[in-house]
């Protein structure tokens, strides 16, 4: 499925739907990042970055230890920008070049509403409008969940070049603003003005009936 959202010839992805074995192919500094979470967590660990080695192995790059920086983002090897994510009974990588692609950012999240409270939390008053009129117009989509999807995904996207140049981190959310496309499957963030690396970010998403996915890219060269 995530393949898919990546039109670029340049990236690599993998996926899977259930766990590999716990601690299957962790690095030991990988490992004692785990060693005092519950079997689901390392379950979950093990596996999104059972997917990130096997993306960076089809890219041609070093998998080695993924570690988290200090905001908690994945240190991806030298020259190689990429995105995990996971969700019940989902787990995916996506890894590029930089040169290819300055920034991506992947989400997923299962295919039900957001919890009462949450859209007014995350979403700008423009954005709250957009969801309600397609819940109106579309609803087999739960748009107010995948607001939040794409969001998130546009936020990694974003947060290594715009965070940690501006050195501190942003409120989130209310930082990034989207709007879906006229065609389906389509969404444009776009980071507001006054924030560090303030960009715009194109983006795809794909609804399953148990899943949501997004993903946002900022591609670098001209691919062709």
């Amino acid at each position: 499925m995530i393949e898919t959202l990546f039109p670029l010839p340049v990236t690599a992805a993998s996926e899977l739907f259930g766990d590999v074995p716990e601690g299957s192919g962790l690095h030991p500094e990988e490992r004692a990042l785990v060693a005092g979470v519950g079997a689901g967590r390392r379950r979950e660990f093990t596996t999104v970055r059972h997917c990130a080695r096997a993306a960076l192995k089809s890219l041609g790059a070093a998998p080695g230890p993924l570690l988290p920086d200090e905001w908690g983002a994945p240190r991806w090897p030298p020259g190689i920008v990429g995105s995990m994510t996971h969700c019940r009974g989902y787990r995916a990588a996506v890894v590029a070049r930089h040169g290819d692609v300055r920034a991506l950012g992947i989400d997923a999240e299962p295919h039900r509403p957001l919890r009462d409270g949450v859209l007014t939390a995350v979403a700008l008053s423009d954005e709250q409008d957009e969801v309600a009129a397609l819940l109106h117009r579309a609803p087999a989509v739960r748009w107010d969940r995948l607001l939040f999807c794409a969001k998130e995904a546009a936020f990694k996207a974003w947060f290594p070049q715009g965070v940690r140049r501006g050195g501190a981190r942003p409120n989130g959310f209310h930082d990034i603003k989207v709007t879906f496309g006229g065609s389906g499957g389509t969404f444009r963030a776009v980071v507001l003005p006054g924030l560090p690396e303030a960009t715009s970010l194109e983006g795809r998403w794909l609804a399953s009936p148990e899943l949501l996915l997004a993903a946002a890219v900022r591609p670098g060269r001209p691919v062709g």
